[in-house]
């Protein structure tokens, strides 16, 4: 009966820990031309979770995605981040606020350019939000590094 009562358990759990993570991150370095990289960090939402824009509108209700590069001289930022994916427009009727978020995927593309010849790595972390149609996860953190080669 402990045996039984304990797999349930664990099961659950697992359960449980596998719907608080509906976004899985990957993080990779694109080279353009010699000195040149897109960085990818690409979000995989599950099915029915919404991952939420780095833009949202004023009435917005929820976080917005947010990315902090660590500073490095071996290289610059050219441009902002900018968003590859199918932006859907969110709008709660019985409380008239609204986010823009994604569903399925989203790529967020940084381009950078290398200073010199050196090799290095781009690093820094994101924070983001996802809801499902009936609750929020809180935001979370996650650290990256991508090595620019």
């Amino acid at each position: 009966m402990k045996k039984l009562f304990l797999s349930t358990v664990v099961v659950f759990a697992g359960m449980f820990l596998y719907a608080q993570n509906p976004v899985n991150w990957t993080f990779t370095a694109k080279k353009v031309n010699d000195k040149t990289f897109e960085v990818h960090m690409t979000a995989s939402i599950d099915k029915g979770w919404h991952l939420y824009s780095q833009e949202q509108p004023e009435d917005a209700i929820a976080n917005p995605t947010s990315f902090t590069l660590t500073a490095n001289p071996l290289f610059s930022l050219d441009g902002k981040i900018k968003e590859v994916g199918k932006m859907e427009k969110f709008t709660d009727k019985q409380l008239g606020l609204s986010a823009n978020q994604y569903s399925n995927n989203v790529d967020f593309v940084q381009v950078v350019k290398l200073k010199g010849s050196a090799k290095t790595n781009i690093s820094g972390s994101v924070e983001y939000q996802t809801c499902d149609d009936k609750k929020c996860l809180p935001p979370k953190t996650i650290n990256f590094s991508v090595a620019l080669k």
